[in-house]
């Protein structure tokens, strides 16, 4: 076992301090993703700064209407919370998908956009892979690739990020808050996932030391019809194979406002704004929905083993748009 330093962090000041006085240091909360990478070598942190203990576990309503999540809420309490579950269901019905039980009471919220990707490559230290060691190659491409990406990938890298609650998050137009030494920011969650291109061994936007602090779901998607749907090998307790989030409001018939996104087909979250442009304004009906999503898809690349994921996504797309277009029953 590789020996490790521990911080224990008191405040954000105090993580984001020790995190850079220690080259090699990693931020610790759950743990149930770094710690594995741990086990099996491909994490191997000088230091580990704990930030499991900071006050960033609450759930509150901001005077807008917006909500903003805590980084260390628990994925269980996060997706028990009645206003998730009342405004955001799509984000409750994704992290019930993920994981199992006993993860999701010790998974965070932050560790939870934070997970690296399950590629197989990745995690075995003696295959090569571009995210692990940087022009080692990706062994993938040429080899066991059926769960891999068909949109975004590079080369370097055709890994997929395998959050569910990511792909909510997205499609509901939410922002990630971030604090370092240069200061607090935020990015929208469908840009703080990067895509492979020459360095794939960058997941986010996120800057070095930088710590999430919340994250915010606006107001103008609280209440609005929305839906996540999961393909995966198993009922539970499985990565997916495809997945959508979909938030939608119809007016008259029509289109008023939409958010798509897709899981477990690329490097990151995929927000479908081909689709949600070509919607807009338009005809809320199941055939609208149908070309709208292959106009998103007709940008997959599939790979020789991974061809189904085009019409599997199209197919969960297509029929979670059109309930969320039919009219509440009276």
């Amino acid at each position: 076992m590789k020996s490790f330093g521990y911080v224990r962090a008191g405040t954000v000041e105090e993580a984001a301090e020790a995190f850079a006085a220690h080259p090699g240091a990693r931020y610790l909360a759950g743990g149930t993703n770094l710690v594995d990478l741990m086990k099996l070598g491909v994490e191997r942190p000088a230091v580990l700064v704990d930030v499991g203990r900071l006050p960033l576990d609450a759930v509150e309503e901001l005077p807008d209407g917006s909500l903003r999540v805590g980084a260390t809420v628990r994925n269980s309490d996060l997706a028990a919370h009645p206003l998730v579950r009342d405004r955001y269901p799509a984000l409750s019905q994704a992290l019930l998908a993920g994981a199992s039980g006993q993860l999701r009471n010790a998974a965070t919220t932050a560790g939870n956009l934070l997970q690296r990707t399950r590629c197989p490559y990745f995690q075995d230290l003696s295959k090569p892979c571009n995210k692990r060691e940087p022009g080692s190659g990706c062994g993938a491409l040429t080899g066991v690739h059926r769960d891999h990406a068909v949109l975004g990938w590079s080369e370097q890298c055709i890994a997929t990020h395998p959050s569910d609650m990511a792909v909510a998050l997205a499609a509901l137009d939410a922002r990630v808050e971030l604090h370092g030494e240069q200061g607090s920011r935020s990015l929208p969650v469908a840009e703080f996932h990067r895509l492979p291109g020459e360095h794939p061994e960058r997941d986010t936007e996120i800057r070095p030391g930088e710590l999430i602090t919340s994250v915010v779901l606006p107001a103008a998607t609280a209440g609005l019809p929305s839906a996540y749907r999961k393909a995966r090998d198993r009922a539970s307790y499985a990565f997916a194979l495809a997945s959508v989030a979909a938030v939608l409001r119809v007016a008259e018939g029509r289109v008023a406002q939409v958010g798509i996104a897709f899981g477990a087909l690329a490097h990151r979250p995929w927000r479908a704004t081909r689709a949600e442009e070509a919607l807009r304004d338009g005809p809320a009906t199941p055939e609208a929905f149908r070309e709208a999503v292959e106009l998103e898809l007709a940008a997959a690349r599939p790979l020789r083993d991974n061809a189904y994921k085009v019409p599997l996504a199209r197919n969960i797309a297509v029929d979670v748009l059109t309930r969320l277009a039919a009219p509440a029953p009276a």
